[in-house]
């Protein structure tokens, strides 16, 4: 019980910093420089531009209405993880935005346009990683999934794309254009964000000398190995490949240890994006010589 109730509060802590950087970055890069984005946000921009009425408002009552719909098509369990940010996102933009002088960091629009698509994908990753949803035009992109089983990922990049159209008829060509740039941008930090902490170095070896090479991975890195059965694609000889991950900083001194066993041992190194599980996500237990 109490492990759960830690780990929904971390969750809510998330999906919290999360809206907080993503409040401050449409008030503190988008908006002041006119540049266009997709989303909730993308769409209160494109209704304030004829309304006038408040940004967090008017994204309160997007959020609200896309919400409302993805609880209806989707389940309780798709409200329960939108929830705080459907509400959460709106009530700290309209804080963020009466801090003095947000607005005036810079007035240059590639510097707007790339800190901005910086810090978003870095808000919005920060959210997805605990399992949230940013809710908004995500929402739509579910549901249009669950109707029509076209992949999410491309309903959501047509989704954005869809609301950087309504903007074109209010924006000049360089906000179009510093726009699709800042989605690019965003993207690419999300996913180094998705991965960050996370990722590790593959190492499988081919070597006569396995077992010298397995002892010494064990016994100088402290790493874990994995043996695995192989047969000579030429000579069709049975034998046996040694598996590691490593994390980077180790790298260097796996390559050195094996090559310094057996000059001509033969390496492939992979990165790998994520590895869970005992002695990387769960404690390491050792056994008792």
């Amino acid at each position: 019980m109490e492990n759960d109730l830690k780990k929904a509060a971390g969750t809510v802590g998330a999906v919290l910093a999360g809206n907080v950087v993503l409040a401050f970055t449409v008030t503190a890069f988008i908006v002041p420089q006119g540049i266009i984005m997709g989303g909730a946000t993308g769409v209160g921009l494109t209704i304030g531009h004829y309304v006038p009425l408040p940004l967090s408002v008017i994204v309160l009552a997007v959020n609200l209405a896309l919400f409302v719909l993805g609880a209806g098509t989707l389940g309780k369990k798709f409200a329960l993880t939108t929830l705080v940010s459907t509400f959460a996102y709106p009530a700290i933009l309209s804080v963020v935005q009466r801090i003095p002088a947000i607005g005036a960091l810079t007035d240059n629009r590639m510097l707007a346009a790339l800190y901005g698509g910086a810090l978003l994908g870095i808000g919005v990753g920060v959210i997805v990683r605990v399992g949230a949803s940013t809710g908004g035009t995500d929402i739509l992109a579910l549901v249009l999934h669950k109707c029509t089983h076209i992949p999410v990922a491309v309903l959501i990049y047509g989704v954005d794309f869809a609301v950087l159209g309504c903007q074109l008829s209010f924006s000049d060509t360089e906000q179009v254009l510093y726009g699709i740039l800042t989605l690019v941008t965003e993207t690419l930090v999300l996913n180094r964000v998705m991965v960050m902490g996370a990722s590790q170095m593959q190492l499988f070896v081919i070597s006569e000398a396995y077992e010298e090479i397995r002892q010494k991975l064990i016994g100088s890195l402290d790493a874990g190995v994995t043996m695995v059965h192989i047969e000579n694609g030429y000579g069709k000889t049975q034998s046996r490949g040694v598996l590691c991950i490593v994390p980077d900083r180790k790298l260097f001194q796996a390559k050195e240890l094996i090559q310094g066993t057996d000059p001509g041992a033969f390496i492939t190194i992979s990165k790998i994006n994520e590895v869970r599980g005992r002695g990387f996500t769960l404690e390491r237990r050792y056994r008792k010589a």
